[in-house]
């Protein structure tokens, strides 16, 4: 009787657990996820043109290869990009120790390039981060990149740097990390103030 007494309790720990970790908290998440200040996130923070496009998530780096755009940082993964593109969903690093050829003659490569454009390869410039997915660089690294974008677009450092410092995010809680710059914001940003240039000519 003992023994069933001990299996009968067991099940019923099992689906009180379940009971809570199942339905309630994931139920509870849910709503809170739906109050204004935290919809935004709860949504996947979806950046959209002035079209009402999605662009992307500024949650999730994205690959900006023309000179005109501020570069995120390198990533092991190829996360999908553009209006047509299905989610991946990986994530994660090269897994490469720091003496395989193929990591070192990659950081050599980007060293390399940016050197050419008279950038300072900056750790997050040449380093892919722990997820691959990373959507900030540092203020110093867009600061770097600050006078190529500027030749690129036809305008002076000056009028770009504002930019940077908006979409510039603060230490998280105030305390942990540095602040970042969102990559995703920013260039948005730079095609947005482009567009209006242009309607006002």
């Amino acid at each position: 009787m003992s023994i069933l007494r001990e299996v009968a309790k067991a099940i019923r720990i099992t689906l009180v657990l379940w009971l809570l970790t199942a339905i309630i908290y994931p139920l509870l998440i849910l709503f809170v996820g739906q109050f204004p200040f935290l919809k935004d996130k709860a949504q996947g923070s979806i950046v959209q043109n002035i079209k009402g496009e999605e662009i992307g998530s500024a949650l999730i780096g994205q690959q900006f290869r023309s000179d005109q755009y501020f570069h995120g940082r390198p990533s092991a993964v190829r996360y999908s990009q553009g209006k047509q593109a299905k989610p991946t969903g990986i994530s994660g690093a090269s897994n490469f120790a720091p003496s395989n050829p193929n990591l070192l003659k990659r950081i050599e490569a980007e060293a390399n390039q940016l050197q050419d454009e008279n950038i300072q390869p900056l750790a997050d410039l040449i380093y892919t981060s722990g997820s691959g997915l990373d959507p900030h660089i540092s203020v110093k690294a867009a600061r770097e990149q600050l006078d190529r974008v500027a030749r690129a677009r036809g305008l002076r450092p000056d009028e770009i740097f504002p930019l940077i410092n908006k979409y510039t995010e603060g230490k998280f809680l105030g305390i942990f990390g540095e602040p970042g710059v969102n990559v995703l914001k920013l260039n948005y940003a730079l095609d947005l103030d482009e567009f209006n240039r242009q309607q006002n000519r």
